[in-house]
């Protein structure tokens, strides 16, 4: 029979294929070994060391009009609300507990002088779970060395504002590092999410794991990956939540 040594273990292959030396089982043993430690190795954020956005005046509110229980939107955003881009047009995060709230504001504010950079109403799924949006082409590019601050407001009433919930998080754009960018120009899909993992740039890393968790999401290896890259930004509540096909732009604003 044929044999793949790479896939089983060397008691197998002893019984099953030609007689192997004690040699050849100690080394199948040890590749085994390595495959079954390698697939099981987690990617972890490590944050860029540099100051956090200024301190929340206000921060977010919890609205009452349509959320039960003891939840809220969860922004996928490192503790400190700061994520970094490399990226004229990043992709934002959050997990949306369940509500009968069918849309949501997005506001981004230009930190240098608090104006609206770009704004616009999100429809949401009707079920719980992780959500996305895009910057479109349609926006203005985010400028290089600058912060923007983000507001995600579920709209669960029209009459009575006060009781939408609202959460908030930031958004620098930097220039990238010529190793970086040498490393991403020869990575494939798969070692991105490391590699902007180590190198601090939280959106680019968070958008590529979902990336490949789209594309496989039966894959153990990409599974593990993002839990523990969740894990370590202490945002491991919402590791199991689905990823949702979402969100289309009803309306958009820019400067």
């Amino acid at each position: 029979m044929k044999c793949n040594h790479l896939s089983v273990v060397a008691f197998f292959l002893t019984f099953n294929c030609l007689p192997l030396s004690a040699a050849t089982v100690q080394k199948t043993q040890a590749q085994s070994s390595h495959t079954q430690h390698g697939w099981q190795i987690s990617q972890a954020f490590k944050p860029p060391k540099r100051q956090g956005p200024p301190v929340s005046t206000g921060g977010s509110s919890r609205g009452s009009s349509c959320i039960t229980g003891n939840k809220s939107i969860t922004p996928l955003i490192p503790r400190n609300k700061l994520g970094l881009t490399l990226a004229q047009r990043p992709t934002l995060f959050w997990s949306i507990p369940s509500s009968p709230a069918k849309t949501a504001y997005l506001v981004l504010l230009n930190d240098a002088d608090k104006k609206v950079f770009y704004k616009t109403t999100l429809t949401l799924p009707n079920k719980p779970g992780i959500i996305s949006y895009t910057l479109p082409a349609s926006s203005p590019p985010l400028e290089t060395g600058k912060s923007y601050r983000w507001y995600l407001t579920l709209v669960c009433s029209l009459q009575d504002f006060s009781t939408n919930l609202t959460v908030d998080g930031w958004v620098e754009r930097i220039p990238p590092e010529s190793s970086l960018s040498q490393a991403v120009a020869k990575a494939d899909a798969r070692r991105l999410p490391s590699i902007y993992a180590e190198a601090g740039i939280w959106y680019e890393a968070l958008a590529s794991l979902v990336h490949l968790r789209r594309r496989e999401p039966k894959n153990l290896t990409y599974l593990l990956n993002w839990r523990q890259f969740l894990q370590s930004v202490q945002l491991n509540a919402i590791a199991s939540e689905p990823l949702l096909d979402c969100c289309k732009s009803e309306i958009a604003n820019k400067i």
